[in-house]
């Protein structure tokens, strides 16, 4: 026997499907390593500002793929450190969508009814915060009035803030230094370490194969923490039970890569890739008549330049979050504020056609009024086009700058269902922001550097079908037994809404499983922590289903 480090469970990725399995895992008494490839940084050490090498660049993974652009966290906390913490739980008829493969794509075991207990738990840890109006910022404020002018409703959205500390300081996609983000570095994660969880970050998993003794082993290197190119050693790791929660955008490429030594991977692995249809629009705000149709003003004599003040998404419309709408025509429009930096490079300017829409002088004049700015959020239901390519040497992309910047395989062509998906949202939201003469609005088009996405999905989807998915309704990756997958990638389709809540649902719900694996591997590990603070109503509400889940 070698020298190889050993442990009971090893999860790949901190973020919200990581960080829930480790909690529960270690809670119940297994030995768990949590392996993250970004950095772990304090709350001090968020930075406002945007200079290269600076928090900013540190926590987030921008890939450019062939056709879709991903960008997603790359610290401990995963995306919870760089989302907007929008908590919405998925529309009913999510759960009933046949996307492009023309039948039912969740499993038959999971649906709204069923999932909303495990939803009620995660509230439990965060726990979520319903907002009154009073909470939401001027640019909220700004799109409620507009929706309301065009007869269509707004609300606030649900989010994981505590809104008593929020500064408003609009830097929360960035991380929060000031505690207010409810984020997993508040919750999941040091309960996790209570309970003797240890997690390593700057850390990559390369790939996986298996040991001679019914274990899996876990290959990583060690990334600097200044340039991410650089990798300063590596090692080994083995495990009785893996949990791949790397995200979408990764999870697939180290299966990818580890197909050579565990055998062959599902057919889903790596395709099904959902941007989870995403699309922003930006709308400059004409002040006239923001002041004359809506009647607006700050006090200072300005009626609205205010997009720079608040914080992440504030007030969405979900008017066409109707079940009784065919498949393709549901979506929802939520306002949010995106910093400078990308939002002012990707952004495009109103009636400019071709390169002129990036770089221009009208462009340049709207840079000048970025004050007046308001930037719309389209999530529609899209067909899972994004396949991806053979995986990179290492890592899941090839990274071009020292921090942020990588190269990926990932190749998407949306398709007609998509296309008219997102016409149709641009066109409510020109109907509601141009009406009047209120705004001028410009999608972010795909025509030169294609989609973006910040919640990528269904790379390695669950499903009832092994032809259309990486894993069974209990998050194992069918044909290898003790590896499990509880991200994004989980996720089987997109969700019309920001998908936190959902991926965070769904991993407490593969933990009876997880635990029943282990428990037949010889892990001496219990299931039934409460939540991290303690609270337990939660646990009751799921106990029904527990059984079912740890018997497979």
């Amino acid at each position: 026997m070698n020298g190889t480090e050993r442990t009971d469970v090893l999860v790949v990725g901190s973020g919200f499907g990581g960080a829930i399995t480790a909690y529960h895992l270690a809670a119940g008494g297994a030995k768990v390593v949590v392996l993250e490839r970004g950095p772990w940084l304090r709350e001090e050490e968020v930075e406002h500002d945007y200079k290269l090498g600076s928090s900013y660049t540190r926590i987030f993974d921008f890939v450019v793929g062939d056709g879709m652009n991903v960008l997603g966290g790359n610290c401990v906390g995963g995306g919870s450190m760089v989302y907007f913490a929008a908590l919405p739980r998925a529309p009913r008829f999510v759960f009933e969508r046949h996307g492009s493969i023309g039948r039912r794509m969740w499993p038959a075991a999971i649906s709204r009814d069923t999932l909303d207990p495990w939803y009620d738990r995660v509230a439990e840890a965060i726990p979520v915060s319903t907002q009154d109006w009073k909470d939401v910022t001027y640019a909220g404020g700004l799109w409620a009035a507009a929706c309301a002018h065009a007869g269509r409703t707004a609300n606030p959205v649900p989010v994981g803030v505590d809104n008593a500390s929020c500064t408003r300081c609009n830097w929360m996609m960035a991380g929060c230094r000031f505690g207010a983000k409810r984020s997993l570095l508040t919750n999941y994660l040091p309960a996790a370490l209570a309970h003797g969880a240890q997690i390593r970050p700057l850390h990559e998993v390369q790939r996986i194969s298996r040991t001679g003794d019914d274990r899996y082993r876990v290959h990583y290197d060690v990334i600097d923490g200044e340039d991410y190119r650089v990798r300063t050693g590596s090692g080994e790791i083995d495990a009785k039970i893996v949990v791949l929660a790397a995200g979408a955008g990764a999870t697939p490429v180290i299966l990818q890569r580890s197909e050579a030594a565990l055998g062959r991977m599902p057919h889903a692995v790596g395709r099904y890739f959902s941007g989870n249809g995403e699309r922003l629009c930006t709308a400059v705000m004409n002040e006239d008549r923001v002041r004359e149709v809506l009647g607006l003003t700050r006090g200072d004599g300005a009626a609205y330049e205010a997009f720079h003040i608040g914080k992440g998404p504030c007030v969405a419309n979900w008017d066409r979050l109707d079940a009784s709408r065919p498949e393709y025509t549901r979506y929802s429009l939520e306002q949010l504020y995106f910093p400078p930096g990308l939002g002012t490079i990707l952004a495009q300017a109103p009636r400019a056609s071709g390169p002129g829409a990036w770089f221009g002088p009208e462009k340049k004049e709207m840079l000048r009024r970025w004050r007046s700015w308001l930037i719309i959020f389209e999530m529609v239901e899209d067909d899972n086009e994004g396949v991806f390519g053979p995986p990179p040497p290492a890592g899941n992309a090839v990274r071009i700058s020292q921090q942020l910047l990588g190269r990926g395989t990932l190749r998407y062509r949306p398709s007609p269902s998509t296309l008219r998906a997102w016409e149709a949202a641009d066109a409510d939201v020109r109907d509601i922001l141009e009406r009047d003469g209120l705004a001028e609005v410009a999608p972010w088009t795909g025509d030169l550097v294609g989609a973006y996405t910040v919640h990528p999905l269904a790379s390695c989807r669950i499903g009832d079908d092994p032809a259309t998915s990486a894993l069974d309704d209990r998050h194992e990756l069918r044909g290898h037994p003790g590896i499990f997958v509880t991200d994004g990638s989980a996720v089987p389709g997109a969700l019309t809404v920001n998908p936190a809540m959902t991926i965070a649902a769904l991993a407490e719900r593969a933990v009876p499983g997880i635990v029943r694996a282990a428990r037949e591997r010889g892990v001496p590990v219990t299931y039934g922590a409460p939540a991290p603070d303690g609270a337990t109503a939660g646990r009751r509400g799921t106990a029904a289903q527990v059984p079912l889940l740890a018997k497979g």
